[in-house]
């Protein structure tokens, strides 16, 4: 009961004249204490030295001087170093001021007759000082035992002993609304390893084991090391992971509040984290040379892949940029958004809601703005979603990239850089075959005389958090409470990131001479059941346990294994050793256009099946899988 009477009244705010009468009478207690020590506790001389008339004296100055300074004014549960700072700044002003009108009387006799000895004020300055201070950090001690003294404590191993480490350890004593006990750093140095930091043992990264973590009681693990490379990072990951604790880390320093770390700035891991690679350096002057006052139209612009684009455009020296998307709403968002973190957009920018597949719009957009580069990333990719719609499929990714592209040759543009997928190589899906008999027309239409614009492909896998990929959806099902669902407990993905993908492309725009396919080293796949246990565990829940994972079967369309190259596609390195370039000769044009003229019969009289029919006689080793669509494949 009184605990939570303390507790009541510990959520209010100490009034600060409260706090200032209680320095004041801090201040009083001081000079009485000062002078019995000054006097060996022999009070029948104090009287000499005129205490009752230097007390208002003291207090007075004393008074001043915390109003100066506003010592008095800091919450006294949040007391920091700042506050400790102003009470020491007032206690100098005072014996300061103290020591000269003690000068004064000295000289002048004036405005008193006796002065007061250099000892007591110094003695009394020091206990001023020690209550000041002490009488704050008692309070707070209190306030937060009273506050932490109501959850368990969180134990908490730091991996890195360094600067960050401290700050980290700092950060984390600090915070008035959690309880962590900091068991331990670890770090790899091995001058530290053995020893202790501020009172917390270091130990080598060997603790790291599921008999340490569990004897410890360690739930967290905060890796505290800036400019950690994302190998390291991952592998620090998977072995905390593995012994089911919960991994964050600190950001990076630049985005401290204040320059000061706070608890609740510390992040957890998230599973994007664990799948990146170190990070790719990209030739950014031959981007910014190439794409220097030009015009650039990003066709998809509201997608994943078409506003990172458009973002890292804007930061290009581009003298205009067309944003085109069909997409209404996340259209009108992204302009939000530029419009914020880009001063200059509606100067440098067009926001065009267009359909890449009809004809008089398209027209007009190339006649008005005249695109020197053409950055194509619209296109449906949902490959479950394509297989039950394949006339859309065909209309948008063949014959809205081929209007696309007729037009960026005919206006004159200079480079047309179209987003593929890996899943356009052995298709198995309407939308991977479709987006191959793109990638086809493009590259026949760059090998046709008449052409003078350069067509070239990049082919990438699954992005992370692009819409509709499977993290977001993963995330989603955990939120819920499960079970995450997937497809097979073997199909395997290739990822990047949507950074890395449109550096790519806009890589690609620059090297290409017209006709090449270019492809990233996407290292290596990742099993969609492992990268479930992962998420799951980040969440701080237990597969199987906690949340289910549960088998779907494979959808429409979708195959184990995605591939970057086909066996008949050749790779030749470029400058950049993890680009590299699949040399695939091009299809003869007359050959290809007569086909998607055929194909276009079919898509225009409904006939799904035989629209399906034709793309795998462009397309020969388009092989359905899971597809109502695997019948036309039987000889």
């Amino acid at each position: 009961m009184i605990q939570r009477f303390l507790i009541h009244f510990s959520n209010r705010f100490v009034s600060r004249y409260l706090v200032l009468a209680s320095d004041i009478l801090i201040v009083i207690i001081s000079l009485v204490v000062a002078y019995i020590i000054r006097f060996n506790f022999d009070l029948t001389d104090v009287g000499l030295w005129k205490l009752p008339t230097y007390l208002p004296i003291v207090v007075g100055i004393s008074v001043i001087a915390f109003l100066v300074t506003r010592s008095y004014v800091g919450i006294i549960r949040h007391t920091s170093t700042d506050d400790v700072i102003r009470i020491f700044k007032a206690v100098l002003i005072t014996a300061v001021v103290l020591v000269l009108l003690n000068t004064l009387i000295l000289l002048y006799h004036w405005p008193l007759s006796r002065v007061l000895p250099l000892s007591i004020i110094i003695i009394h300055s020091l206990i001023t000082l020690f209550l000041m201070i002490f009488t704050r950090l008692f309070a707070k001690l209190i306030w937060v035992n009273l506050r932490k003294g109501r959850s368990k404590p969180t134990g908490v191993l730091i991996y890195g002993a360094g600067q960050a480490g401290i700050l980290t350890k700092n950060a984390l004593i600090n915070d008035l609304d959690n309880d962590y006990n900091v068991v331990c750093f670890v770090d790899e140095n091995p001058g530290k390893i053995g020893k202790s930091m501020e009172g917390i043992p270091v130990h080598g990264p060997e603790v790291l084991n599921s008999d340490y973590i569990s004897q410890k009681k360690i739930s967290q693990v905060i890796i505290a090391i800036q400019n950690i490379s994302t190998s390291k990072k991952r592998q620090i990951a998977d072995t905390c992971l593995s012994f089911n604790v919960t991994v964050k880390y600190i950001p990076p320093v630049e985005s401290w509040i204040n320059g000061e770390l706070q608890a609740r700035q510390i992040q957890n891991i998230r599973i994007e984290d664990l799948l990146q690679r170190e990070p790719i350096v990209l030739d950014n002057s031959r981007v910014m040379s190439e794409n220097q006052g030009r015009v650039v139209m990003v066709t998809g612009a509201a997608g994943s892949i078409g506003s990172e684009i458009v973002r890292q455009l804007l930061r290009l020296p581009v003298g205009h940029i067309i944003l085109l998307d069909q997409a209404e709403t996340p259209l009108h968002e992204l302009a939000l958004e530029f419009r914020q973190t880009f001063p200059a957009f509606d100067r440098i920018a067009t926001v065009l809601m267009a359909d890449v597949s009809d004809a008089h719009r398209m027209e007009w957009v190339f006649e008005k703005h005249r695109p020197n580069l053409v950055y194509h990333a619209a296109a449906y990719k949902h490959v479950p979603m394509m297989e039950e719609n394949p006339a859309e499929a065909v209309r948008v990714n063949v014959f809205g990239t081929k209007l696309i592209a007729d037009l960026a040759s005919r206006h004159g543009a200079d480079r047309f850089i179209m987003v593929s997928t890996d899943k356009a190589v052995h298709a198995s899906s309407v939308m991977g075959a479709t987006k191959r008999i793109a990638e086809i027309y493009t590259q026949s239409l760059n090998a046709h005389p008449e052409n003078h614009t350069r067509f070239i492909t990049t082919r990438f896998g699954n992005v992370l958090g692009s819409s509709g990929s499977v993290i977001p959806l993963f995330r989603k099902q955990i939120q819920e409470g499960g079970p995450v669902t997937v497809t097979h407990p073997d199909v395997v993905r290739y990822f990047m990131t949507i950074p890395e993908a449109c550096e790519l492309v806009l890589e690609a725009g620059t090297m290409g001479n017209g006709g090449e396919i270019y492809m990233f080293d996407m290292g290596q796949p990742v099993r969609i059941v492992d990268l479930a246990r992962n998420m799951i565990r980040l969440a701080g829940l237990q597969p199987e346990q906690d949340i289910a994972i549960v088998f779907s079967g494979m959808r429409p369309g979708e195959k184990l294994f995605e591939e970057l190259l086909n066996a008949n596609e050749n790779t030749i390195p470029t400058h950049h050793p993890r680009i590299l370039i699949a040399r695939v000769n091009p299809e003869n044009y007359t050959t290809v256009t007569r086909g998607l003229e055929m194909l276009d019969d079919a898509r225009k009289n409904g006939d799904d099946v035989e629209m399906v029919r034709r793309i795998k006689e462009m397309v020969p080793d388009f092989i359905s899988n899971n597809s109502i669509y695997e019948a036309l494949d039987k000889p």
